[in-house]
């Protein structure tokens, strides 16, 4: 057989040097099925403060007994925005230091980060919130009801269902004294209502872990 001079030492029908173009193309090819996914999977999204769902939140505070700590937290509180329900602020059995208990409305992330920076502050020795802890709390609250001879009778009865005390008997009123969760303070405070309150102070909520585990012990020095 005679080659054809101008075929270039090629195949006849081939290109190159005699490779078949769908072999080299089935070469480039990959398998979708095996294709190798991202490197690193896109991370979740993070939740942003005051995105999420509100509810009620109890911080316990130990801070050392010095002037400007209450103002000091209170404005890091009203910087974020948040509206305090209620803050008691009493001595521990350490003579230096002080228990602080807050409740307050707000998002999980918002509250965390307020409690991050709450513990940063100058005086203060542990932040603890307890929302979702297994609790004691109580409230105090002194009420001065309005009274005449008609009802002060009932007004008695209702001190005295609630577990209260009456600590003054006036021609025009009567101060009971009630002690319980916040929720039996507030059906108090609704009962009496009809008769006409005069005045009204409660205390907030302080609140104490059930159990052995004491958040003073943990900052006693």
């Amino acid at each position: 057989m005679t080659a054809n001079p101008n075929s270039n030492g090629q195949v006849p029908g081939g290109t190159g040097t005699g490779a078949s173009p769908s072999a080299g193309a089935g070469a480039a090819r990959t398998d979708p099925a095996g294709a190798a996914g991202p490197a690193h999977a896109a991370p979740p999204p993070r939740a942003l403060p005051g995105g999420g769902e509100t509810r009620r939140h109890t911080l316990i505070a130990i801070v050392l007994d010095k002037p400007g700590v209450l103002n000091r937290v209170s404005s890091l509180m009203r910087a974020r925005n948040f509206n305090i329900d209620s803050l008691a602020v009493s001595r521990t059995d350490q003579p230096d230091v002080s228990r602080m208990t807050i409740t307050l409305h707000g998002d999980d992330v918002a509250v965390e980060q307020a409690a991050k920076q709450l513990y940063r502050l100058i005086d203060v020795l542990k932040v603890q919130d307890v929302t979702s802890d297994s609790t004691i709390g109580q409230e105090l609250a002194l009420v001065k009801i309005r009274a005449t001879e008609s009802t002060r009778g009932e007004i008695l009865k209702l001190v005295d269902l609630a577990k209260g005390r009456v600590l003054d008997v006036a021609d025009e009123s009567i101060v009971a004294e009630v002690t319980g969760p916040e929720s039996d303070v507030d059906q108090f405070v609704a009962l009496v209502r009809g008769y006409g309150i005069k005045e009204l102070v409660r205390t907030g909520a302080v609140v104490m872990s059930r159990g052995s585990s004491s958040i003073e012990e943990a900052v006693k020095r």
